[in-house]
């Protein structure tokens, strides 16, 4: 018997399916189709869900358990797990090109929920939750991501002051709304003059 995958069983043409669309929809974000690119990144996760390791390690995707460890094992990462990975930081990435931004956080935290250091993931997030209104959580995550990327501190910064601006501007237009509504307030509760009041 041989230790090379056979290329005809079903796994091993999902899994090559599911990298030709992907490849499709990094193509189609680069050339600007964005519809087009979330349309190949959902198609190829299509073909990814399902494929466990049991079936990728027949097909030689993912190397056997060695440590004996039921934990530490199922904590490996296969090479489905980094696509899927790279494909909800891209759909971000797509999602952020629409502004539709809690589309954003929903498939950043899909991308994070497979590796939390994906560095491209959390700056998506971050901006995302600053674009929403949510400021403090938004410099939270950004300067987490600051941390543990210093190389990207100069663009999360520059995020991080962008967010300010925008965090600044919508405090002011709601406290010149609050003043409008309190102001209108004072002026139903003066004291008015009614009928019962003359004789």
């Amino acid at each position: 018997m041989s230790d090379i995958p056979e290329l005809s069983s079903p796994t091993a043409l999902k899994l090559a399916t599911a990298k030709q669309k992907k490849e499709a929809g990094d193509q189609a974000f680069k050339n600007g189709n964005v519809k087009d690119a979330l349309r190949s990144y959902h198609e190829s996760l299509m073909f990814l869900v399902g494929l466990d390791k049991n079936a990728l390690q027949s097909v030689g995707m993912v190397p056997k358990p060695t440590s004996g460890d039921p934990v530490s094992d199922a904590k490996e990462k296969t090479e489905v797990d980094e696509i899927v990975e790279k494909i909800y930081a891209n759909m971000a990435a797509c999602h952020m090109k629409n502004e539709n931004w809690k589309r954003v956080v929903e498939t950043a935290d899909k991308a994070l929920a497979k590796n939390e250091n994906n560095y491209k993931a959390m700056f998506r997030k971050g901006k995302a939750l600053g674009e929403q209104g949510f400021f403090e959580k938004s410099v939270k995550i950004l300067e987490d991501l600051k941390s543990k990327n210093p190389t990207d501190a100069a663009a999360v910064d520059q995020e991080i002051a962008r967010l300010r601006v925008i965090d600044n501007e919508r405090e002011k237009v709601h406290k010149q709304k609050m003043k409008g509504f309190l102001n209108k307030g004072e002026k139903k509760a003066a004291p008015t003059a009614s009928a019962s009041d003359t004789v």
